[in-house]
């Protein structure tokens, strides 16, 4: 009973999904339209979870439903912010040893060449803090805290976004 009333309320849910709007944080899917207007951490967890879960956000955005949008193009800042969003834990164990596997692929999908790839690491690491400003800091405020700072590196700064 309780899987035909799932059924039932998200069919009924589909017409007005293009209204939705995708959480830039947890994305599109069933989970931004569930917890629509709510704040905090545990509701972007919960609908993150829920975007991944059960292929909802695949099917949103290959039908334009849940609030996804499936004709945009992905620019290198969405690119990062994918990444970064998907490997915050690693990301940040990384950034504060100044190496790891996670922090050489972020460095390769931000298109650092090599010859930069230590200082970029470097960087990183000598202002972890400030790239990880708080406890509920999100991926998209980690990105842009990196790509200020990188900004600022005369050695990095052409890499800037």
């Amino acid at each position: 009973m309780k899987k035909l009333f799932a059924v039932i309320a998200l069919t009924a849910a589909l017409p007005f999904s293009h209204m939705a709007m995708a959480d830039e944080d947890i994305g599109c899917g069933l989970g931004t339209m569930i917890f629509d207007g709510k704040s905090g951490k545990v509701f972007k967890i919960l609908g993150a979870t829920t975007n991944s879960t059960s292929g909802n956000q695949t099917f949103g955005i290959t039908f334009g439903t849940l609030g996804c949008d499936g004709t945009g193009t992905i620019d290198s800042a969405q690119k990062l912010a994918m990444f970064i969003d998907g490997n915050m834990d690693n990301l940040a164990r990384d950034i504060a040893k100044g190496q790891g596997e996670t922090l050489n692929t972020l460095s390769e999908v931000w298109g650092i060449k090599d010859e930069d790839k230590a200082s970029f690491n470097t960087m990183a690491k000598q202002n972890f803090a400030a790239v990880f400003s708080s406890e509920n800091v999100t991926s998209s405020e980690v990105l842009n805290n990196l790509n200020a700072m990188i900004a600022r590196d005369t050695q990095l700064s052409s890499y800037a976004i």
